[in-house]
């Protein structure tokens, strides 16, 4: 089976797919441009299948050893970790206990750290990533390509300044080496016992910018800003959808004695936040992505920290197109579909308003 396995991620590599889905009951399947479908010829897994997959995952992640491997999926409930496969690839990887066996999702994790060019996103993201402190978040849905995001800001840096860069990820997902900067990778599960801990440690570790892989909790999210108050520069990810959203969550996080302080430091502190969505190419190609620029200026600061005017933040970030490089999703939607990359029915899908988006089409 563990052939199978791999040779089906080989498959999925050569296809460029972005995920492969395992489960018992069903055969192996692989989502290619936006649609989950079975591998060709794929037999009906079972659970001692899946048990066996997830064995393979697991002390290739060095979670288990192999004569303990089954006691610790007897116990497993959920788990994100990676998997290499020599020349093949690496894959981030999801197992989860489901009616008495185990699903597993991997992703296919690319092996050069991408630009922003290669990723279709707008120049102003090197600007972004060449600030000296403050906070910079990437926000989107599951499946958005956060991570690939925060990947293209870490590589820019590496390749072009002399930074001390530490990353906190759960799991690593791309892996850097030293070009310019000296990069520290650290796995929670594996190199530190989670987020709030390693942040901790890595202000003690002289570091110009640090990564976190996600703004999961309370303590991460106050160290962070810490960390951005005294001078760091620090990335990370938001689960959210557009960046009123991801400050509201940021806030919302905190007891309400705590918010307006809170909404003070964030509004000092937050540099940046860029907002995606993946959506599909016009020619059936692929996903291309549309992203929302929300950039530090003293009127943004001020929205931020008065909450009856953080509703104001949108028609902002329209207007500082020009002079800041801002831009809302309507405005890039706009652009993608005048340059045929997308089509309207996905343009009006993606926008705001689809009756006010395709009534300002006319005045382009």
């Amino acid at each position: 089976m563990i052939d199978a396995f791999n040779a089906v991620l080989k498959q999925a590599v050569q296809a460029k797919a972005s995920d492969v889905h395992i489960s018992a009951g069903g055969p192996f399947r692989i989502r290619n441009r936006g649609d989950v479908r079975p591998v060709e010829g794929s037999p009906t897994l079972g659970p001692m299948d899946t048990a066996a997959i997830a064995a393979e995952i697991v002390v290739s992640a060095r979670k288990a050893a192999p004569d303990s491997v089954q006691d610790y999926l007897r116990r497993l409930t959920e788990l994100d970790c990676s998997y290499s496969l020599a020349g093949v690839g690496r894959f981030r990887v999801n197992i989860c206990s489901q009616r008495g066996s185990f699903s597993i999702v991997l992703r296919s994790i690319a092996d050069v750290i991408p630009t922003f060019e290669q990723l279709g996103l707008p120049p102003v993201l090197a600007d972004i990533a060449s600030e000296d402190r403050g906070l910079v978040l990437v926000s989107g849905t599951t499946g958005s390509g956060k991570t690939t995001t925060l990947a293209a800001m870490v590589g820019y840096v590496n390749r072009l300044r002399s930074k001390k860069i530490i990353t906190i990820e759960d799991p690593i997902e791309y892996l850097h080496r030293d070009e310019e900067s000296n990069v520290i990778q650290r796995e929670v599960g594996s190199d530190t016992d989670s987020f709030d801990s390693a942040l901790r440690a890595a202000l003690r570790q002289d570091p110009d910018i640090i990564m976190i892989g996600e703004m999961r909790d309370r303590v991460t999210i106050d160290i962070a800003l810490k960390a951005a108050e005294t001078g760091h520069l620090v990335f990370s990810t938001v689960h959210t959808t557009d960046a009123p959203r991801t400050i509201a969550r940021l806030i919302g996080v905190f007891d309400s004695a705590e918010q307006p302080v809170v909404r003070q430091r964030l509004s000092e502190s937050l540099r940046a936040v860029v907002s995606q969505r993946l959506l599909p190419r016009a020619d059936g190609t692929g996903r291309i992505v549309a992203a929302e620029i929300m950039r530090h200026t003293a009127t943004i600061e001020e929205c931020i920290a008065d909450p009856e005017k953080t509703a104001d933040i949108t028609d902002l970030i329209a207007d500082g197109r020009t002079q800041y490089g801002m831009q809302t999703f309507d405005q890039h939607l706009t652009a993608l579909y005048t340059e045929r990359l997308i089509s309207l029915d996905v343009a009006k899908s993606g926008a705001t308003s689809p009756d006010d988006f395709e009534r300002n089409l006319q005045f382009q």
